[in-house]
């Protein structure tokens, strides 16, 4: 249960962080209406602030990877929205105030009209939404997990499978590289039958294994065909560990599965 202390400080802080980001972002990046902002909603404490404020383009991309990181493990269903307020959209003709994204504030994209002066049309401010919404959803991350209805379960889970796969690379390390295949294997097993829990999926078997679980969520759309072959990879490396005994694993094999279902199990939900 230590997950649980863990994921809530890293809350606290990234929270904390982004509101210190968002004043940055306003202030350093933002139109003469965002700096009158700024000093409207700090008062006296602006100056002390202004002293004390991050470079929001050295600090943001750290502050982004963990704040991915933490919604992709307990808000996925707004992971997609996450990330698009960061990255350009790939149908993008223009640079519009519309279709301007974090990503082209930190290269410092704008759009001028001709003539001299020359007019901004588009300025970095036009990031400030988006940062905002990327924030909005970190807090709701926070209020999710404080809710009844969070399943304490999948953050449980997560913990053991952590703990199970380290042991696994431990066992590989020592040269047990069976031993290390066979925990692999059980926690790529129980992870995808919990995904087929989560999606719904009834399974026909009474002791599905690895194969089963994998078809079933081919079958129902949950994973495309790239990632059926890579789970059928990584159950073929598993057999290999647990039933062929005429053939010896190699470490890298092993290390491609513990690795492999380490990534499956912070992708695939």
């Amino acid at each position: 249960m230590h997950n649980l202390k863990r994921y809530k400080d890293e809350l606290k802080r990234l929270i904390s962080d982004g509101l210190k980001l968002d004043d940055a972002l306003q202030y350093q990046h933002g139109n003469k209406a965002s700096k009158n902002a700024f000093h409207k909603k700090h008062g006296n404490k602006a100056e002390a602030i202004l002293g004390q404020m991050p470079n929001f383009i050295l600090e943001y991309q750290m502050w982004y990877s963990e704040a991915k990181v933490l919604v992709r493990q307990l808000f996925p269903d707004r992971l997609d929205d996450f990330i698009a307020h960061y990255e350009k959209p790939k149908a993008r003709k223009q640079l519009t105030a519309e279709s301007y994204r974090i990503s082209d504030c930190l290269i410092g994209l704008t759009v001028t009209g001709p003539g001299y002066p020359k007019e901004l049309i588009v300025g970095e401010d036009a990031a400030i939404p988006h940062f905002f919404q990327q924030l909005a959803i970190v807090i709701a991350v926070e209020k999710r997990f404080e809710s009844s209805l969070f399943d304490i379960k999948e953050l449980v889970q997560a913990d053991l499978f952590d703990s199970e796969l380290d042991a696994a690379k431990l066992l590989v390390k020592h040269s047990f590289l069976r031993a290390g295949g066979a925990i692999a294997g059980v926690v790529m097993e129980k992870h995808l039958l919990q995904v087929c829990e989560n999606h719904g999926i009834k399974l026909r078997k009474k002791k599905p294994v690895i194969a089963d679980f994998n078809d079933s969520l081919k079958d129902e759309n949950v994973i495309d065909t790239p990632q059926w072959r890579f789970n059928q990879h990584l159950g073929d490396i598993r057999n290999l560990c647990v039933h062929n005994k005429d053939v010896e694993p190699k470490d890298e094999q092993v290390t491609d599965l513990i690795d492999g279902v380490m990534k499956l199990t912070k992708t695939l939900y």
